[in-house]
This record gives C-alpha cells, sequence and structure tokens, in this order.
C-alpha cells in the first residue's frame, strides 16, 4: 500500500518539524507538509494529522526554556505551546481542523478508545481534519504514552488507516548510523520486524523531540501487525512529499501482517497496558501456547498487583515468560480471597461457581520476540 492508491492516511510530525528552533512555531517546514495534505485531500484521501511540539512550542514564552526545566514548567509550556501550534497549521488550511488531545489512560479504557475512534470517524465524515497531540499538559507518568511514535500507531489501529507516514529527520532506517558511518545504506523495505532490525536503531539525533529511531520501529510494529502500511521519511526534505504523491517510497517502508489482528486483540496487545499479573500452572500455560483457552480459577497459580473487572492482565508463566494479555473476569480482590480459601472445602465450589476468571475471545496471545 503506498500513499496513490490509500483512503485514510494519518501523518506523524515531530517537535523538530514544528519548532526547529524551539522559539515557536515556524513555517520553515511545515509549509510543505500543509500543502501534501491538501494534495492528498484533494485525491479523495483522508488525512489524520498527529503532531507533536506542544512543549517546544511554548517553551520560548519561559525564560529558562524547555532544557532544563521542571515538569511542571514543561505542562505549562505544552498549555501555552499547543494553543500556538493548533493556530499555524490552521493558518495553512481553508478547511476546518479540529483538536483532539490524548493520555495513555484514555487510550487504555476500551470504553473511551472507542468513543475516540467514533470520534475521529464523525470528523472525517464531515471533512474536518483532526489534530491529535497527547495532552502534556495534564498527563502523569502512568498515564502518558511518552512518545508520539508510539501515539501515531496507536491512532492509526483507532481511525482504521492504511498508511502511516512518520516524518523524521533522517531518510529512514539504515542498516548502520548514518552520522557515524559512511558507508550506512538506507533499508528500504522492511518484511518483518525483528530484532535484528530493533538492533538497527540508535538514538534520537533530534535535540527537540522525545522519539528516535526506536520508538518508530516500535510503533512500525504497532501499525503494521493492524494491516497498516508504514514509512519513515525524511520530513525536511521538499522532495520526499512530492515521491509520495507519485507513489514512490522515499524512505522505508514497513509492510504491513498478512493476516492483521483482529482489533480487540490488536487493542489489549498494543494499547492496552496491564494493571496486574495472573500467574499460571504449567498444564494451562502448554495449551495457551498453541491457541486460547478460558482460564479457569484452578489454573492460577499466583496474583501480583491490584486490578479491577475489565483491566487488562499479564498472563504469564511461573518462570516468567510472558504468555498474553488479556481482559479480566474478577477482581484482583476476589481472585486473592479464593486463594486464600484454598484449602477449605469450599473452594472448589466457588471456583466452579464463578466460571472463567478469562473467557476466550478475550486473551490475545503474545508473539515470540
Amino acid at each position: 500500500m503506498n500513499i496513490s492508491n490509500s483512503r485514510r492516511i494519518v501523518i506523524k510530525i515531530g517537535s523538530a518539524l514544528i519548532a526547529p528552533d524551539q522559539d515557536g512555531c515556524r513555517a520553515r517546514y511545515l509549509l510543505t507538509i500543509a500543502q501534501f495534505i491538501v494534495r492528498c485531500r484533494s485525491m479523495g484521501k483522508e488525512v489524520v494529522l498527529v503532531s507533536s511540539g506542544s512543549v517546544a512550542a511554548g517553551s520560548h514564552l519561559f525564560p529558562q526554556g524547555a532544557k532544563n526545566s521542571s515538569v511542571v514548567l514543561k505542562k505549562a509550556m505544552a498549555a501555552a505551546g499547543q494553543t500556538e501550534m493548533m493556530a499555524t497549521w490552521d493558518r495553512f488550511f481553508d478547511f476546518p481542523s479540529a483538536q483532539i488531545l490524548l493520555t495513555h489512560g484514555d487510550l487504555r479504557d476500551l470504553e473511551r478508545y472507542n468513543s475516540i475512534r467514533e470520534t475521529i470517524f464523525a470528523l472525517l465524515d464531515h471533512g474536518i481534519l483532526p489534530i491529535i497531540n497527547e495532552n502534556d499538559a495534564v498527563t502523569t507518568d502512568d498515564l502518558k504514552v511518552g512518545d508520539n511514535d508510539n501515539l501515531s500507531a496507536m491512532v492509526a489501529a483507532a481511525a482504521d488507516a492504511d498508511v502511516l507516514l512518520m516524518c523524521s529527520d533522517v531518510d529512514g532506517l539504515y542498516d548502520k548510523n548514518p552520522n557515524l558511518h559512511e558507508d550506512a545504506k538506507l533499508i528500504q523495505q522492511v518484511p518483518e520486524i525483528s530484532e535484528d532490525i530493533y538492533a538497527m536503531a540508535g538514538c534520537a539525533t533530534s535535540q527537540v523531540g522525545t522519539g528516535g529511531m526506536k520508538t518508530k520501529i516500535e510503533a512500525a510494529e504497532k501499525a503494521t501487525s493492524h494491516g497498516i502500511s508504514t514509512y519513515i521519511v525524511n520530513g525536511f526534505k521538499d522532495l520526499t512529499f512530492e515521491r509520495l504523491l507519485r507513489g514512490e517510497n522515499p524512505g522505508t517502508v514497513f509492510l504491513p501482517y498478512d493476516e492483521p489482528m483482529h482489533a480487540q486483540q490488536h487493542w489489549m496487545t498494543h494499547t492496552a497496558s496491564e494493571q496486574g499479573e495472573i500467574v499460571v500452572e504449567h498444564d494451562y500455560a502448554e495449551e495457551l501456547k498453541d491457541h486460547a483457552e478460558p482460564l479457569a480459577a484452578s489454573n492460577i497459580s499466583q496474583i501480583n498487583g491490584e486490578f479491577s473487572v475489565g483491566d487488562t492482565v499479564l498472563v504469564r508463566t511461573e518462570k516468567g515468560e510472558r504468555l498474553a494479555k488479556a481482559t479480566t473476569n474478577y477482581s484482583s480482590c476476589l481472585l486473592n480471597f479464593l486463594a486464600e480459601q484454598e484449602q477449605t472445602s469450599d473452594n472448589g465450589q466457588l471456583q466452579q461457581n464463578i466460571g472463567p476468571v478469562v473467557s476466550e475471545q478475550d486473551i490475545a496471545i503474545l508473539e515470540k520476540s
């Protein structure tokens, strides 16, 4: 899948493109990207924009700047910079746009996740450009995605996009760091993401953003497993967007899975974060390696952490092997109570009465790395 025959595109723009000098938003690189968005829409394609840069855009309003500022001040910079960033994008377009600010807490809650999907679809149906960013002004460590590469992949999955375009400050993925090795070669196509691909990722080259090549590969893994063709391209070059519109690959493309994950399984695997752990006995672990099986209370050997009904939990072996992520039908409180009653005569009857702790359709078996 390339841009020319795509239906819905998610474009991720980094902070270095928004505010290259960290002194507010600049049109230096954004104008070309905005023109690309306009041309995509004129070709009948739907576009969702994931735009970083609120902290970088607002840092010039604070004397100390972003580099040595406290978390609280960075949140204030994000609040101030977000309005400037939205105003900058609006100046480029003669069609309406809409702001959506998210945290990982929004995405990992299935009800809110579906609400986000519905909002994006409604905006696209009415010709409005969704502009999405992490809500840096309010998010906390346990609620943040942390980088907009992974956020863009989660958004692409939620939006049912067929292409994810991540604009970087390099031409794509190289077999070694091109800043250190003159003989580094650009990898134009990645059929499958393996540990060797991750090993090629270096550190972030931008002094403005929070992501690097590793986070882009993580994002590509999330997106391709949903059937989304994923590109890493150089957003600083005008030629990049001309080539994309011609159906060419100016960077690195990660090919989508031949058989994408079911939407619910993808959300559990790549978006929902586990709130606790269920350690299972050996026999159940062996069965789960082949196919999803309902998890009975009698198959559980240990409960770790605190979780509620409907939370996502990690299912693992006693040796620590990660088997699956699942939505639990019961709280850790109840499951711990059953464990404490293990020696009583009523325990077996209690376990039968509560039914499966995890239902078969609520299990996403994790791939082996």
